[in-house]
């Protein structure tokens, strides 16, 4: 199996890169993101009741808020047995303590890399039932902890999870849903997502297009690759929403983007993880919250949409349609955010949640505030 390597040199690697070497503290992570990546959900669900996303939106987030689980979920069968003697030839999961609080890229390069070879390490390995069997019998017959026979079995159910697929790797390439089939302009909503390697955060993509080519962009054997490899080039996180837009509706003359979304899950604070600086830090550590409420996860929404259409022309005697987008036209932000709009956002649970109201710390008054109670509920201030 791949293996994490660090490099001594690298001075932010050693300050602001975790590994979880204890295996509670391992587990309690793990178990942290679980119960986070299922909050997800039903935060979208609350977006798409205020109208914040249409309904295509919503269930395209959903879908990769699924994959984030199934990621944290297969990690989490790696090192199952991490700080035990059969665990320890794997290393460590490390994460990004002073950024993301969330896994470092490298993390998911090598499940990326691993998933390749998935299919080869289970016809190799014995089944998990198998191996359950040889646990009972060593636990009964030599009255040891089955440690090896423990680990063997937490790599087959992460080669299990692999296999599965529908995880959010790395990169994610685009994919496309049709919107409306009006014949001559038809409407699509592109979707894509990487794990942003600067900052070690998912981030997702949707952008609705209208197509005025001749054949349908799905089926079209020329536009779709250039279109899907274009678009994987942008997907930057330093780069403005307008400059990819702009980019990609020079790129394709037939191809016009209406309205182009990012959205940036994380970072992920936690009193106890990670060492981020500013307010929330100190709300967490005044809340003092159970295992399980020791976390607060920042959400950054950022919409660009088109203002009009002009003609502009190409060829001798041939016009092209340009987009005009909209900027946000409050204290000339627009330019510098790139975007009609931009919204900030927080998950957190209740005790975070009144710590946070009475503190009011500045900058927090603009930002939306999820709170996710006790059933599970999740109520947006």
């Amino acid at each position: 199996m791949s293996e994490f390597t660090q490099d001594p040199a690298d001075d932010r690697l050693t300050r602001d890169h975790v590994g979880l070497s204890d295996l509670f503290a391992s587990r309690r992570y793990f178990s942290k993101f679980e119960r986070i990546t299922g909050h997800l959900g039903r935060v979208a669900a609350v977006m798409h009741a205020d109208g914040a996303l249409n309904k295509h939106e919503v269930e395209t987030l959903a879908a990769y808020v699924q994959g984030l689980s199934y990621t944290f979920r297969a990690l989490s069968m790696k090192y199952l047995l991490v700080g035990r003697d059969a665990g320890n030839r794997l290393g460590t999961l490390k994460m990004d303590a002073q950024e993301s609080g969330f896994p470092v890229f490298n993390e998911l390069l090598v499940m990326a890399n691993d998933a390749q070879q998935a299919a080869q390490h289970l016809e190799n390995m014995p089944s998990a039932d198998s191996l359950k069997k040889q646990m009972i019998e060593e636990i009964i017959g030599a009255r040891t902890l089955p440690s090896r026979l423990q680990f063997a079995l937490s790599q087959r159910l992460y080669y299990e999870e692999l296999a599965k697929g529908q995880l959010f790797w790395a990169s994610n390439d685009p994919r496309g849903k049709v919107l409306d089939t009006t014949p001559g302009r038809l409407r699509y909503l592109l979707h894509w997502a990487v794990y942003d390697s600067q900052v070690n955060l998912p981030t997702i993509y949707l952008m609705e297009v209208e197509d005025t080519g001749g054949t349908a962009l799905g089926r079209d054997t020329r536009r779709w690759p250039e279109v899907q490899a274009h678009l994987m080039g942008q997907a930057l996180g330093g780069l403005k929403l307008v400059t990819i837009a702009r980019a990609f509706d020079r790129a394709f003359d037939d191809l016009h983007p209406k309205r182009l979304r990012r959205l940036h899950v994380g970072p992920m604070y936690s009193h106890t993880y990670t060492r981020q600086s500013g307010p929330i830090r100190e709300v967490l550590a005044d809340a003092n919250a159970p295992e399980g409420q020791d976390w607060a996860l920042a959400w950054t929404d950022e919409l660009l949409e088109s203002e009009r259409v002009e003609e502009e022309k190409s060829g001798w005697f041939g016009t092209v349609e340009r987009e005009i987008f909209a900027l946000d036209p409050f204290s000339g932000r627009g330019a510098d955010t790139g975007a009609t709009r931009q919204d900030r956002a927080i998950i957190l649970p209740e005790r975070p949640y009144q710590v946070l109201a009475e503190k009011t710390p500045p900058g927090f008054a603009s930002v939306t505030k999820y709170v996710v109670g006790p059933t599970g509920r999740v109520l947006r201030y």
